[in-house]
């Protein structure tokens, strides 16, 4: 396939840094192997996390369909390979092959509403009804689980504080709905009294 010619591989190292805001767009990152996260800095430097970045993921969309500069940061949470795409050439591929383009369109699309869905939750819903619904969204079904990132982490895409946090999943333990096991192993115990949580207007 010719999106192979405009590809290359880069590896980034755990922390390590793969742009940042203000650096000039026009690449798209497809994460191979590991996990990143975007975020973003306030005037004052308190760190909002956006979401995290799984492998058959991409980044740096955006910076494709505008000459504006990169908005967020990226930044590697783990040993880190990426499939690096020079945009500019992936254009010209969208434009010959339409595929490439909806299934871009398709991947923005499904981002924005869960976007939309989270500004509405920090919005108008409870930190107990966010965190109930955040711990549904990583177990996959599961009833034991690793956090997929640092409670900070998962404080700032909550809208919260890690103080906030700690304290709720706390007293969701003390409840009898969760055992926590150590920094980020979390076992389900009551998923039905979590649903019932999510619910509450």
């Amino acid at each position: 396939m010719e999106i192979v010619e405009i590809a290359s591989s880069r590896s980034f190292e755990k922390g390590e840094t793969v742009y940042r805001a203000g650096d000039e767009g026009g690449t798209l990152f497809v994460l191979y192997t590991g996990r990143a996260k975007l975020f973003r800095l306030n005037a004052s430097g308190k760190e909002q996390v956006l979401r995290l970045v799984e492998p058959g993921e991409f980044i740096g969309e955006l910076s494709l369909f505008s000459s504006l500069p990169l908005t967020d940061n990226a930044q590697a949470l783990e040993a880190t390979t990426m499939c690096v795409l020079q945009g500019e050439r992936l254009k010209g591929l969208m434009a010959k092959y339409p595929s490439i383009a909806f299934k871009v369109m398709d991947e923005l699309s499904r981002r924005l509403e869960k976007a939309e869905n989270r500004i509405e939750d920090i919005s108008l819903s409870s930190v107990t009804k966010r965190i109930a619904g955040a711990l549904l969204e990583l177990s996959e079904g599961k009833q034991e689980f690793l956090l997929p990132m640092t409670k900070g982490d998962l404080a700032s895409q909550l809208g919260m504080t890690q103080e906030t946090l700690s304290r709720k999943l706390a007293a969701l333990q003390e409840e009898g709905l969760i055992i926590l096991k150590g920094h980020r192993k979390i076992i389900i115990k009551d998923k039905s009294e979590l649903e019932e949580i999510t619910l509450i207007e």
